[in-house]
């Protein structure tokens, strides 16, 4: 007996926890009757559809998401076909709501594991190898109806109770199964908070693994070198003890190497938090924040407002967020607005220049405009994230925000991932004008390619909201949606937009691009923006002669020739200090920058930057 747990993933470099999570919990005994197949949503339905029938599993579990449900639907219809004798069973959050309605749509199901699925799963694999050997002995079978967390044909079985966090084995023990993945770890489950568009609120117990099995798991990334592991909590630190100690964990017995991403509410963040994040290895850490929206009214509308969030962890932990000069609690009420209190955490995290900061804002909640929107944008954007994320809302089964769609007129799509098309408060059309707002923020803030073109281009502008709404309308004219300009094509098509809004500056916005062309490319062609250096070409090989000789900003190179060392790093001419953050005034001598490509940032890769006296 052969049972099969299926996961069809977004890309190749995801894996699935869940199918592990589950074959680990089944124990020894029953781990030699699960196999594991992993696909992706590009893989055709007709090689996932033969690859399951040279398999022949005498059961398929197909573990459910609003990425994948589409193509497993069309499984479902085929596998009967060429397997008709395979029981198949689903599990996931896109199939625990609505699951009546599901088995009524696909008949050749045998039924949902609904929740949780560790404790269902091996109860049911545990069914179908007793169910065999039974039958191989002539005796009765145990029923279906008797394993808690299942909604069969017949009805929904009894409740089944959270599994406790420690009872889950560590399931990345296995040699090579993860080689070129992302590794995706959780401490804990559940959330505190309510928020109503997120399915998290649905859980209404928080647990965790304890301390001491936490620090050895993390231990086993560390001693492997992996590259990235990837927390699945929803709110890491919503318990501040807790969360604290894990990071100073990480801070002791860090490898030089590996990255953890969290997502961390930022507005629950104290001082102490921060000083702890800030004595961290850039690098070490990467931090992912829901920010949603600046609208108080929406954040109270959806269960997030800081009051309540405030509240919760509080809660907890029994302890105030905050304190006035005094050292006296300061109430929600009297605090300011939760963009606010983000801005300032954010700020003091940039302040240690250590961690990438991920911010995230969704288009389409309850009783946000298109102008309100536009004002949350500035408001973070302002905060200088290194990725602002502009997402949509989804409206996923079993969450509020669902429940209510029809008091707040709202439409959204019925297939995944349900995403909202409009609402009272926002049309359709202005959706589609922030997706495409959306589009332009992630080919020229989020690429890093444009850190100090964008900043001065902005001034051109009412509000930086007001230049990717009008870089949107110009990639629209001149129909660079259809066809999107590749990535060293951007500078030029940017290039081209300011020319129509700022034509007199011109000479500057070309040291700006080009400053921002060889702060991230080590590029063999000289791009057509950048000026001209042949009337600097003997100063700049005379630079390069003098550090061959006598090595003093080049020592790291002092083994190559000085042509050698030329191609390994850069040296351009600007008549703007581009390299400065402040009003730039055109000077009457060229300064000469040297890029440093062996000395990159370790946030943003950039390559190290030196201004250089030139004899």
């Amino acid at each position: 007996m052969q049972f099969l747990l299926a996961a069809v993933n977004a890309k190749y470099i995801h894996s699935n926890p869940a199918i592990y999570s589950l074959r680990a919990f089944a124990g020894e005994e029953l781990q030699p009757f699960i196999q594991l197949a992993e696909y992706t949503v590009n893989h055709r339905m007709e090689e996932i559809l033969g690859d399951l029938y040279r398999r022949n599993p005498d059961v398929i579990g197909f573990s459910c998401y609003i990425w994948n449900i589409a193509p497993v639907k069309e499984l479902l219809l085929e596998i009967p076909k060429v397997l008709p004798a395979a029981k198949l069973w689903l599990g996931g959050p896109e199939v625990s709501f609505e699951a009546e309605k599901l088995l009524a749509d696909f008949p050749m199901v045998e039924g949902i594991m609904l929740g949780e699925g560790e404790e269902t799963f091996r109860e049911l694999l545990g069914y179908y190898v007793d169910r065999q050997k039974r039958e191989e002995r002539g005796d009765a079978a145990q029923r279906l109806e008797e394993i808690p967390g299942l909604m069969l044909r017949s009805g929904a079985t009894a409740r089944r109770e959270p599994v406790d966090m420690d009872r889950i084995p560590f399931f990345y023990a296995g040699p090579g199964e993860f080689e070129n993945r992302i590794l995706y770890y959780e401490t804990g489950r559940g959330c505190p908070f309510r928020c109503g568009y997120c399915l998290s609120s649905v859980d209404k117990s928080v647990r965790f693994r304890s301390l001491d099995t936490v620090r050895r798991e993390l231990q086993f990334f560390l001693d492997r070198r992996v590259p990235q592991v990837k927390l699945i909590d929803r709110t890491f630190n919503c318990n501040r003890r807790r969360a604290m100690e894990i990071w100073r964990y990480l801070r002791e017995h860090d490898n030089g190497v590996t990255n953890f991403h969290f997502e961390v509410a930022a507005d629950l963040m104290d001082e102490e938090e921060i000083r702890l994040l800030q004595s961290m290895r850039p690098g070490l850490i990467q931090l992912e924040i829901g920010v949603q929206t600046a609208n108080e009214d929406v954040l109270r509308e959806i269960g997030r407002s800081m009051g309540a969030a405030g509240k919760g962890r509080r809660q907890m932990q029994g302890e105030t967020l905050w304190r006035d000069a005094a050292g006296e609690p300061v109430s929600a009420e009297a605090q300011e607005d939760s963009a606010a209190r983000i801005g300032r955490v954010v700020h003091a995290l940039h302040e240690g220049r250590n961690i990438h900061l991920h911010l995230d804002l969704i288009a389409g909640l309850p009783l946000e405009t298109y102008e309100s929107f536009g004002n949350s944008f500035n408001r973070v954007y302002a905060m200088r994230p290194h990725q602002l994320q502009l997402g949509f809302l989804k409206v996923l089964k079993g969450t509020a925000v669902r429940e209510n769609a029809g008091k707040y007129g709202m439409a959204y799509q019925d297939r995944p991932p349900y995403e909202v098309l409009y609402t009272r408060w926002i049309t359709y059309g202005e959706i589609l004008r922030l997706k495409q707002v959306e589009e332009m923020v992630e080919l020229y803030y989020n690429s890093g390619q444009f850190t100090h073109t964008l900043p001065v281009l902005e001034r051109e502008f009412s509000s930086p909201f007001g230049l990717y709404e009008e870089l949107s309308a110009f990639y629209e004219r001149k129909g660079y949606f259809v066809q999107t300009p590749a990535r060293s094509r951007r500078y030029h098509v940017l290039l081209e937009f300011i020319m129509e809004r700022a034509p007199g500056r011109q000479e500057l916005y070309r040291e700006l691009l080009t400053f921002d062309y060889y702060l991230r490319e080590n590029a063999r062609s000289r791009p057509d923006f950048g000026r001209d250096l042949t009337p600097y070409r003997e100063e700049i090989s005379g630079f390069y002669r003098r550090e061959e000789r006598e090595p003093e900003l080049l020592r790291e190179y002092r083994a190559y020739h000085a042509r050698q060392t030329m191609s390994m790093t850069h040296m351009d001419v600007f008549f703007y200090p581009v390299w400065e953050e402040h009003d730039l005034v055109r000077r009457d001598r060229p300064g000469f920058v040297l890029f440093d490509y062996g000395k990159r940032d370790a946030l943003t890769k950039n390559a190290a930057v030196r201004l250089v006296e030139v004899t």
